[in-house]
């Protein structure tokens, strides 16, 4: 399948689940630090804005990219749950637009970071986990956890890497190549104790 088809899958099964949540859900911490699901969902929102937007964005927040995702997120948080659900589901945007490639690893791992802390797991498919580990968001700088390191899948058939081995299945691995510490109690090998170091 297509990285736009693989996308378009990973969006859908994000918005089934974001439809069937209480509000109670909405309000629950996420993986990402400091944000709530309600958050997460506010944060995929940002890159429905046009370049103006987020250049107007960028000047007031001094060019700080994570000042710049904290306001802009904090922004679309205000809306109703309902409308932020539907404003997803209508507006696809740039990034998915001109790299589907890379908002189907931002999508599949912020998907992640909602669907833990809420115990609603699913079981990813193989030719979409496989295509994040093999190109991890370049945004959440993965090389200074992965450099010197051995990467094994041991769900999908999928590694990469040479040095000390870290072994899990692939959505762990996934995760903790972007700094998702949860998931490091998950993985084996004798490379593990570096991630670790690397993720803190």
């Amino acid at each position: 399948m297509s990285y736009r088809g693989m996308l378009a899958d990973e969006r859908r099964e994000l918005i089934e689940l974001l439809r069937g949540l209480t509000e109670q859900e909405w309000e629950t911490p996420s993986l990402c630090a400091g944000w709530r699901v309600r958050d997460v969902v506010a944060h995929l929102l940002t890159d429905t804005l046009g370049p103006m937007a987020y250049a107007t964005a960028i000047a007031k927040n001094r060019g700080s990219v994570d000042r710049v995702n904290g306001a802009l997120a904090e922004s679309f948080a205000a809306l109703p749950t309902a409308q932020l659900v539907d404003k997803f589901d209508r507006e696809g945007g740039r990034l998915s637009k001109y790299s589907p490639r890379l908002a189907l690893s931002d999508l599949m791992v912020h998907q992640q970071d909602i669907r833990r802390p809420l115990g609603r797991p699913r079981t990813i498919p193989a030719d979409r986990l496989i295509a994040v580990l093999s190109y991890p968001d370049p945004f959440a700088f993965p090389g200074k956890r992965t450099r010197g390191l051995r990467f094994v899948a041991t769900d999908v058939g999928w590694s990469w890497g040479d040095g000390p081995e870290v072994r899990g299945p692939g959505e762990a691995i996934a995760l903790a190549v972007v700094g998702r510490t949860v998931v490091l109690d998950e993985l084996t090998g004798g490379g593990v104790p570096e991630l670790r170091r690397r993720c803190v």
